[in-house]
């Protein structure tokens, strides 16, 4: 396939930047570079171009340098939620990948950015928070917070039952009360009340007999 040598004048991911003289094929050139303008012959004509062509890369560069340092900023504040389907057991069904994180960031932030600058070391498979890399630019990094959620209920824990009552005892004596006997010796406890009903009875048997015998008769001398 024949070759021809370009001055691209745009910015061409993957073969170069403005200014740049590179080999292409002629058939791409021609359709393609050409009619779009993102590239020139190169000839001595067009060589009195590349200092034009390197200022305008310089500042293109410069510019796209400040971008994607505010850019790292503001993603560090930022934390993006993709909801994944999980099974009961809390296991998701298939990965989180760059492009999943990208198309979430253009929903979520309206902000547009190439997946292949979103860098994973490797898809991610579990809930919970994660922190992503973000590469930038070749002088620029930046850290997103990424957290993953279920879209599926969990189960929620059986709760715990309830901690039973103690029984209380069944109580056998009454405070402040001391049953008879308690303490006592056993001759003292089963002498114990019987002198006190002979006590009751003593002074009504003796008090009858005693005032017919000092009660002087009616009528009678003395």
């Amino acid at each position: 396939m024949a070759k021809t040598e370009v001055i691209l004048t745009h910015n061409i991911v993957g073969l170069g930047g403005e200014s740049d003289q590179v080999k292409v094929a002629a058939g791409y050139a021609r359709n393609f570079l050409f009619p779009k303008g993102l590239a020139i012959p190169l000839n001595a004509a067009n060589k009195r171009r590349l200092e034009a062509l390197r200022q305008r890369r310089a500042e293109r560069e410069a510019h796209e340098l400040n971008s994607m340092t505010e850019l790292a900023k503001s993603l560090s504040k930022l934390v993006c939620v993709i909801t994944v389907k999980t099974g009961e057991d809390g296991k998701m069904f298939g990965t989180v990948t760059s492009g999943m994180i990208a198309d979430q960031l253009k929903t979520q932030f309206d902000l547009s950015l190439d997946k292949r600058k979103i860098h994973l070391d490797s898809p991610i498979r579990t809930l919970g928070e994660h922190e992503v890399e973000m590469r930038l630019h070749q002088d620029v990094t930046g850290k997103l917070k990424l957290r993953v959620e279920s879209s599926t209920p969990l189960p929620e824990p059986p709760a715990a039952p309830p901690a039973e009552a103690k029984k209380e005892e069944p109580k056998t004596e009454k405070r402040g009360r001391r049953p008879e006997g308690k303490g006592e010796k056993p001759e003292e406890a089963a002498g114990k009340g019987r002198p006190a009903r002979a006590e009751k009875a003593a002074p009504e048997a003796k008090g009858r007999p005693a005032d017919k015998a000092g009660r002087p008769e009616k009528g009678g001398k003395s």
